[in-house]
């Protein structure tokens, strides 16, 4: 073979080893930052990139996991060991949390601090304990949605100028001391035998009350019954009064009718007047009737006298 032939075989091969050295396959949603030189050069996003060897080089990244190449651009979950932390009363317990982050800017992310993560770490563990210790007992209980979100701010303020976005805080798990436990735990047993206590009398309380409403409504609804029946049975008097006096009348005024039409003398008319007086007069006791025609009626009552004798 050729002298020349090896040296462009050699050529080739020493080019095509260059090139491959040169070419740099980016994963989705990751990006490597490319110096020259040692400066910072440029930003190879996703997809494929090419530099010069030897010349370009990409900048390794500090994760939890250890050094790589590509800054992963998706939300990243850094989860804490149990911390301990001392309220403003002086009760120290241990808290367990998770933060949520996001490079958005890759460059000062890798510029800017020497490591991320171990610099988001402790900058979130000294945050918690000062917010921690702010607040009561019974508040960092109590008030977790509210912890989270003094923690999400005051992270996002500090980690902004290292091109970090914090998107949410969790604080996991809260572990007071045993002594505090076991006090709370007996508290809430109270709270719960005084509930229990309280519901029992107001179920008690309701049940009287219902009670005594419907004792009411029963004697309401017998009352009404009671009344009802009365004035139906008053009603009834009253329309049987009314007949009989309805009888009685139209009975008088058939007599008179009787009486006129036959012609009746006045003897006829003397007996029902003397019949009429007497009826007046049952079960009355010193009392005097004086009839208005007084000398008319004596005279037909000789008639009748008159008529009542025995002929000789």
């Amino acid at each position: 073979m050729a002298t020349g032939t090896i040296i462009a075989i050699a050529i080739t091969s020493i080019f095509v080893v260059f090139v491959l050295m040169g070419i740099r396959i980016v994963p989705q949603a990751q990006v490597m930052m490319v110096e020259r030189l040692g400066r910072f050069h440029r930003r190879a996003d996703s997809g494929f990139n090419f530099i010069i060897p030897l010349v370009d080089q990409v900048r390794r990244f500090q994760t939890d996991a250890g050094m790589k190449r590509a800054i992963d651009l998706r939300e990243q979950v850094m989860d804490f060991e149990p911390q301990p932390v001392i309220t403003r009363d002086n009760v120290t317990m241990r808290v367990d949390s998770v933060i949520y982050y996001r490079v958005m800017d890759p460059q000062r992310a890798l510029y800017e601090v020497e490591s991320l993560p171990n610099a988001i770490r402790q900058l979130a563990v000294t945050s918690m304990r000062n917010v921690m210790g702010e607040l009561d007992l019974d508040q960092t209980l109590t008030s977790r949605e509210t912890v989270n979100a003094r923690l999400q701010a005051v992270l996002d303020e500090a980690t902004d100028l290292w091109g970090v976005k914090v998107t949410r805080v969790e604080l996991k798990n809260i572990s007071p001391p045993q002594e505090i436990e076991d006090a709370m735990a007996k508290q809430m047993k109270a709270e719960r035998e005084r509930r229990a206590v309280v519901t029992e009398a107001e179920g008690e309380k309701s049940s009287q009350i219902l009670k005594a409403q419907g004792q009411r409504d029963a004697a309401i609804a017998v009352a009404e019954g009671y009344k009802a029946s009365r004035i139906l049975e008053a009603q009834g008097q009253a329309e049987a009064l009314v007949e009989m006096k309805r009888a009685e009348a139209e009975g008088k005024r058939l007599t008179f009718q009787a009486v006129h039409d036959a012609n009746t003398d006045d003897r006829v008319i003397a007996i029902e007047y003397l019949q009429t007086l007497r009826e007046l007069s049952h079960g009355a006791a010193n009392k005097i009737f004086l009839p208005f025609e007084a000398t008319g009626v004596l005279g037909a009552v000789a008639g009748i006298a008159d008529v009542a004798k025995p002929k000789t």
